[in-house]
């Protein structure tokens, strides 16, 4: 019903639009406003959708002579297009279309350089997405990230850079770890959510702090390095850091996500430092309190998946402290990168 009468009121206020005595880029304008207002806090998939469809109604109206307008207009439809939800790739095709026509018009036509910067990476973000679902490049998407760094750089531009950061980190993680430069990328992706935080404090912007603290941990969690039991233990402290933020009662399946990456970290650390070959009972204790923890969390929120990773690695646990059958399954699954990053 709400979905119907939503519909309505925006084929009259379309229609009151086109017949506004106004001139073509004056009409432009009261579309694409009306675009921007659907995007903002969108309630449905329906008003994205209508808002592809101002924008494509605004390129009409466009004049020809207009070119950085139109080529704007190609990129708001975009920013609507990468919004759409759903399992298909199709929409992001189109946005990556629509980017890839809008930046050459911004760079010959003088558009600003925050302008095409913002463009730069909001190719970068369609480019990652498609290359998840086998769609594009990683490469593609790391050089638009690049690029769009030349302008966002930290002292001028804190939340794109640090926005930027994050996204050239999971698309260096992303990467096969097959070759010769996979040590280069971890090492590259833990410098670039080690610069994000540089930017993002736990005061003002406490969701990103704890989001870039948990892919943090994730990085030095798994890197290829010499120096295991340090990264281990820098990465508890990303950990902890995260869950300073993140907690059961407002973000019970963020707070999980990092509960179980902590898991995995204790699982390969020493109780004592000075004497590893002690053990880690200890630390897997800790370690099995925080699966089932994740796991009553997963289940509760219907992350079923996530609930039944976290439940086989916590049977994994307590074989190793001889407190529990040995599963079922194979026991191969190793450990789970488990939540982001």
């Amino acid at each position: 019903m709400k979905d119907s009468r939503a519909d309505h009121e925006f084929v009259q206020a379309l229609a009151a639009v086109e017949a506004a005595d106004a001139g073509a880029i004056e009409k432009v304008e009261m579309l694409v406003e009306m675009a921007l207002g659907l995007q903002q806090k969108p309630k449905s998939p329906t008003q994205l959708q209508n808002a592809v469809t101002l924008y494509d109604r605004a390129l009409g109206l466009c004049p020809s002579s207009e070119k950085l307008l139109e080529a704007r207009l190609h990129a708001g439809k975009a920013s609507a297009l990468r919004a759409v939800p759903g399992p298909g790739v199709e929409p992001l095709k189109l946005a990556r279309a629509e980017l890839e026509r809008a930046l050459p018009v911004f760079q010959a036509c003088g558009a600003s350089g925050e302008e095409v910067a913002d463009a730069e990476m909001s190719l970068g973000v369609v480019l990652h997405a498609l290359a998840s679902a086998g769609a594009a490049k990683l490469t593609d998407a790391i050089a638009a990230y690049q690029r769009a760094t030349r302008v966002f750089q930290r002292s001028r531009y804190p939340r794109e850079f640090a926005i930027l950061q994050n996204n050239l980190a999971t698309a260096y993680l992303s990467m096969p770890m097959v070759d010769e430069r996979a040590k280069l990328r971890e090492a590259l992706a833990v410098q670039a959510f080690s610069e994000a935080l540089e930017v993002v404090s736990l005061v003002d912007d406490p969701v990103e702090y704890a989001m870039l603290q948990n892919n943090l941990g994730n990085a030095l969690q798994y890197a290829a390095s010499g120096h295991p039991v340090q990264n281990g233990l820098r990465a508890l402290e990303a950990y902890d850091a995260a869950l300073k933020v993140r907690n059961p009662r407002d973000t019970p399946i963020e707070f999980a996500n990092t509960i179980a990456n902590k898991a995995n970290c204790l699982r390969n650390l020493p109780d004592d430092l000075q004497t590893p070959e002690a053990g880690n009972r200890g630390r897997l204790r800790e370690a099995a309190g925080l699966y089932a923890q994740a796991a009553r969390l997963f289940r509760a929120y219907q992350e079923l998946d996530k609930a039944e990773i976290v439940e086989r690695v916590a049977a994994e646990v307590l074989l190793e402290l001889g407190e529990g059958a040995a599963p079922s399954y194979a026991p191969d699954f190793g450990i789970s990168r488990v939540g982001e990053g």
